[in-house]
């Protein structure tokens, strides 16, 4: 007895789709979505810059998009749930549209801070939908005991890749421009001064979002939900917000992955913020320290896709995800360590460890991602699914922003690293003893303003214990107990 449905019983809401077809779709969607903004990561403050805009505003327009994110995360999440996966995601690319078409020719202030908003509200839009249509798509062919480790890990991987190809591109572009001073002249006498070569990768990821919207609608079918009007919408949203908050107070194996998603996004504000200025001090000019930067956020890119790859291979050899999640998150403990022991030196063996624990860094996070995801989705079912995720990506970016800002306000050196991977071992120490498993729970919240159903009692925590979850799983999972709370379901790139 497999628990796998007769391929001719498969759902037709999603159009006979098999795990294989749906993993290739999901990671071409996660492809197409974080190419454009990898292209954006190398030129963004020096496009701001060069339209004259002073390092203050510069700050207030990342700003910007991270206050967006944060106050549309919960409330995206749980529109996701009640409009749909598919509808949601061409929003956020649609969005972006505009966003890069801001941001590549706005030339006033407003004008980029609106574009940043955009950005800030599309990456709120996208951090759920794409990941619960998949996970909705291979269970509804084969099962809630369907593999999800192996396709999780491979859209991790891709927008890895992504990233670090857009940064590659993004970086490169503006460069092979300048080589010939008359056609940057050229571009911007011909469009007043709106086209620059340091524009031309946000407008080419312009260009990008149209095929990725052209691909979500063709390509991500998903199962015909119930007739909403905006009343509905409006009410189901807020449910669905309410349940998000919920998850963490109901089930231990859920708090443990949003804490650690918390220790994750501590780890990352650190380096994004104290990497540069190393950079730029090793090589003794800030333009020179921005090119060598673009390399060594590719090569980071780089080792979190080959850190997701090699998710599934962690948890077979450590026992389960549970215990996948500590294991890799170790590695980004000790990459943080060594970036903090080399902080004060520039010597050219500080420089190679202080390389290698940057790469440790991603390699750990990438890692633990799918094994924490992979738990994570056998932990919530389908009508909550992307709710979940959007509270993860809450829990991520919350704790980056006050960490960036703490990190910053710390002098210089081996504290603000060593603070860092105090917080991620703190996430890691979390998964030493292991969670009973537990089949999913209804999440019948957000649905409820829709269907007009009556109130579930059948919430009870099942007592069958999960064929796959036995184990432990990383940057997120855990082993059976009988002493902790009773949990509940719950289902992690980067950049």
């Amino acid at each position: 007895m497999t628990g796998r449905p007769d391929p001719a019983a498969v759902s037709p809401d999603h159009r006979g789709l098999d795990g294989a077809t749906a993993r290739r779709r999901y990671v071409t969607v996660s492809f197409l979505f974080w190419f454009p903004i990898g292209m954006s990561v190398a030129t963004g403050v020096l496009l701001f810059t060069e339209r004259g805009m002073g390092l203050a505003a510069v700050a207030a327009f990342y700003a910007v998009h991270s206050l967006t994110a944060s106050a549309a995360e919960l409330p995206t999440g749980g529109l996701s749930d009640v409009l749909g996966r598919r509808p949601v995601l061409a929003v956020a690319g649609l969005l972006n549209l505009g966003a890069f078409s801001l941001i590549g020719l706005g030339a006033a202030g407003w004008a980029i801070a609106l574009g940043m908003g955009l950005m800030g509200l599309a990456r709120a839009l996208s951090s759920g939908p794409a990941e619960a249509w998949y996970v909705d798509t291979v269970q509804a062919h084969a099962g809630p005991d369907a593999d999800l480790r192996t396709g999780l890990a491979r859209g991790s991987s891709a927008t890895s890749a992504a990233l670090a190809l857009g940064t590659l591109l993004g970086g490169g572009l503006p460069w092979v421009l300048g080589l010939a001073p008359d056609l940057g002249e050229w571009l911007a006498d011909a469009t007043g001064g709106l086209v620059i070569p340091l524009s031309v990768p946000a407008l080419l990821g312009a260009l990008v979002e149209i095929v990725f919207v052209l691909y979500v609608v063709s390509s991500l079918p998903e199962p015909p939900r119930p007739r909403t009007t905006v009343r509905q919408v409006v009410g189901g949203v807020p449910a669905a917000i309410a349940a998000g908050l919920r998850l963490g107070a109901r089930d231990i194996l859920i708090r443990r992955v949003l804490l650690t998603a918390s220790a994750a996004g501590a780890a990352l504000a650190a380096v994004e913020l104290l990497t540069p200025g190393r950079a730029a001090a090793l090589m003794g000019t800030a333009e020179s320290g921005a090119l060598v930067f673009a390399g060594l956020a590719c090569a980071g890119f780089l080792c979190s896709a080959l850190g997701s790859q090699l998710a599934p291979l962690v948890a077979r050899f450590a026992g389960g995800s549970e215990r996948a999640v500590p294991a890799s998150l170790g590695l980004t403990v000790l990459g943080l360590a060594l970036l903090g022991m080399t902080a004060h030196t520039m010597s050219a063996l500080a420089t190679t460890v202080a390389v290698a624990g940057y790469g440790l860094v991603y390699l750990g996070l990438g890692a633990a991602g799918p094994n924490e995801n992979d738990l994570l989705h056998r932990r919530v079912d389908a009508s909550g699914r992307a709710t979940a995720l959007s509270v993860q990506s809450l829990s991520m970016q919350l704790v980056a922003a006050g960490a960036g800002l703490g990190a910053g306000a710390l002098p210089p050196g081996p504290l603000p690293w060593l603070l860092a991977a105090t917080a991620v071992l703190a996430g890691a120490l979390l998964w030493v003893r292991r969670v009973a498993p537990a089949k999913p729970l209804p999440y019948v919240a957000p649905v409820k303003p829709l269907l007009d159903a009556a109130p579930r009692t059948d919430v009870e925590t099942p007592a069958k214990p999960l064929p796959y979850a036995v184990p432990a799983k990383p940057l997120l999972d855990a082993a059976p107990r009988t002493d902790v709370e009773t949990p509940v379901n719950v289902p992690n790139p980067l950049c």
